[in-house]
């Protein structure tokens, strides 16, 4: 069983780049194409609860945050890619499947535990984003209609199993991009809003609240979707030795983008500031169109978003041995893989009902799944991997990622499991 790469396929690379069965260590996309790419796969649905993390830590606070937390990522994602090389030059010859995606580094780390581990994270990491998906497409087709938001989550849950049992993704990906430029819009849109809103610094903090810093840190790690994907992405370019660079400049833009977009939100609406900020825009045509297009837009991609989990799922169905039993034709196995694909979202679309709101929601995924994933996993691969050939101070700074990643972890999940005041 292999882990499939990100909810966020790459929409940019071409056929024999994105190929996952490809044996060659080179790819034909240009450094062009790969910062498409990894704009796609990194921005999603979670910038617009940045506003509101930094109403709950401040705008001082919630920007260090951003910045951390992008530093961070970068760097454990050439954590990943130099583990990828190490192994790669060990073993000689082309890329292997057995060296393709994060869930392979786990398994050379730490063998079948690493595996499990990271594939059972991942899913929780997808679980989690396609909960956020549905809550924020309720809430937003709420705030311009009469009905509630658990009503759209319900009527949500027959259109998400049917689009669930299309097989190609490609013919959802278009939508992907759709969402994508909806949510650019949407900044668009708010930012607007802001410059037209806000007349002084009087309404907004530096530091809201200390325990607050955490809250917006889990917020800032999940804004940074899209770290299964670095070894496709890395693997798809034509000159791999540029994909640092390009991967820094495509960082750069994103977190000043993040940063600005957090910190106008909150500067605009202050202590108002909802924990989707779109919620805050007057209700006129022109953000009525935007709130639509996004809720369309994240309709079409939420099957991309789970096709990851139905991936995991659906390999370990196949080895039990009452599936092999039961699924004796192409019929009963296609059977049995539609219902399993239905219980899913039923299951996602129940939890979404429970949610007490989506920032309270994306910050105890980003402090839990999304850090572990994000530093945890990287520095311990690393120091595995690659801990006889390191200098010592290359040692200390994995051992300080992997230990604030998982103090991060446990506070992180605390504290926001206690936010609700927020």
């Amino acid at each position: 069983m292999t882990e499939p790469n990100n909810s966020k396929i790459p929409l940019l690379l071409t056929p024999s780049s994105s190929s996952s069965s490809s044996s060659s260590l080179s790819g034909t996309s240009s450094s062009i194409q790969t910062l498409g790419n990894i704009i796609v796969s990194v921005v999603g649905t979670g910038v617009l609860g940045l506003p509101f993390a930094f109403k709950v830590a401040g705008w001082l606070a919630g920007s260090l945050g951003v910045i951390i937390a992008a530093i961070c990522t970068y760097y454990c994602m050439l954590l990943l890619v130099e583990c990828r090389d190490k192994l790669q030059t060990e073993e000689e010859g082309p890329i292997t499947q057995q060296l393709q995606t994060y869930g392979d580094l786990g398994y050379k780390a730490l063998g079948s535990t690493g595996r499990y581990l990271t594939e059972f994270l991942i899913v929780i990491s997808q679980c989690g984003g396609s909960v956020a998906y549905i809550v924020f497409i309720g809430q937003n087709l709420s705030s311009i209609s009469n009905l509630s938001s658990s009503s759209f989550v319900l009527i949500l849950i027959p259109i998400e199993i049917t689009l669930s049992w299309i097989r190609s993704l490609s013919a959802l990906a278009p939508f992907s991009v759709f969402a994508d430029i909806c949510n650019v819009l949407a900044m668009s849109m708010v930012l607007t809003e802001d410059l037209q809103l806000f007349d002084d610094y009087s309404n907004i903090k530096a530091i809201a609240s200390i325990g607050g810093l955490p809250f917006a840190g889990g917020v800032a790690v999940f804004c940074f979707e899209g770290f299964g994907m670095t070894l496709a992405l890395e693997a798809s370019m034509r000159k791999r030795s540029g994909f640092k660079k390009v991967l820094a400049l495509a960082f750069a833009g994103i977190t000043l983008m993040y940063v600005c977009f957090g910190f106008f939100g909150y500067l605009a609406y202050g202590d108002q500031t909802r924990d989707i900020i779109t919620l805050n825009l007057p209700k006129d045509w022109s953000a009525t169109a935007v709130k639509i297009g996004l809720c369309v837009g994240l309709t079409f991609t939420f099957p991309i978003m789970m096709h990851p989990i139905q991936e995991i799922i659906e390999a370990k169905l196949k080895e039990a041995s009452w599936f092999q039993k039961l699924c004796f034709s192409n019929a009963g196995e296609r059977f049995v893989v539609y219902m399993s694909r239905g219980v899913l979202v039923v299951s996602l679309a129940l939890l979404a009902l429970c949610v007490p709101g989506f920032g309270i929601f994306v910050s105890l995924v980003g402090s839990t799944v999304c850090a572990l994933l994000s530093f945890v996993f990287p520095a311990t691969f690393h120091l595995i991997l690659m801990g006889s050939s390191l200098g010592i101070w290359r040692k200390a700074l994995d051992y300080i990622i992997l230990s604030s990643g998982l103090a991060f972890a446990c506070y992180g999940t605390y504290n926001t499991a206690v936010s609700s005041k927020f």
